[in-house]
């Protein structure tokens, strides 16, 4: 479900194991249906992604998108909206453009799927997510909340949820547990990178 690469092919045929979900998926109730990523996060793409936020480096906008349509195909066909993961209104003043909304609408536009970057809104500015799963998990608990103007666009809907990195899931678990507590259907997770050693850190 969080698209976590197991180490080895598992093919199509998941009957030896009975679940194709990893160990932890398997341990915790997740509020999204899959995630999916692009590419692993790792020190050569690390330098994409800091310029991309913090640098004005926009012109991976493009390059990113198509990774994301790419890499979430199958979970675009079955989605009725694209959302993004907000950034609070100060880190917005401060960055000038959230990332993800970037992503989120250059997705829309490609794939005619009607986008909603005001949709979810980010109601605590949590500090920088470092740190352990569980410092995580306490810093986005309770972030996100789905706009009173917005809830009845998202009601029996599929919802594909953008960001630019998952790291522990801790900012998407929140977000789409948000959605679904406001009546979506289902929530779908697609960023371009994934954080897959525990040493890396968004």
């Amino acid at each position: 479900m969080c698209g976590y690469p197991f180490g080895l092919e598992m093919g199509t045929d998941y009957s030896l194991i009975g679940e194709s979900a990893c160990g932890a998926c398997q341990n915790v109730k997740r509020s999204f249906t899959k995630a999916v990523s692009a590419l692993r996060y790792d020190d050569d793409s690390r330098q994409m992604i800091i310029g991309f936020k913090h640098h004005d480096r926009l012109e991976y906008a493009k390059y990113f998108s198509n990774l994301l349509k790419f890499a979430a195909a199958d979970l675009i066909e079955k989605s009725d909206l694209i959302v993004p993961v907000p950034l609070h209104n100060r880190r917005l003043i401060q960055r000038r453009y959230n990332q993800s909304a970037v992503l989120s609408q250059m997705l829309a536009r490609e794939t005619h799927i009607r986008h909603e970057p005001q949709l979810l809104q980010r109601t605590k500015n949590t500090p920088p997510q470092q740190g352990n799963i569980n410092k995580r998990s306490l810093n986005v608990r309770g972030a996100f909340k789905v706009s009173n103007r917005h809830k009845h666009l998202i009601k029996e809907k599929s919802i594909l949820l953008i960001d630019d990195v998952y790291t522990t899931g801790a900012t998407v678990e929140n977000c789409a547990k948000a959605l679904k507590h406001a009546g979506a259907e289902e929530v779908f997770v697609a960023t371009v990178f994934r954080v897959v050693s525990p040493q890396q850190r968004k």
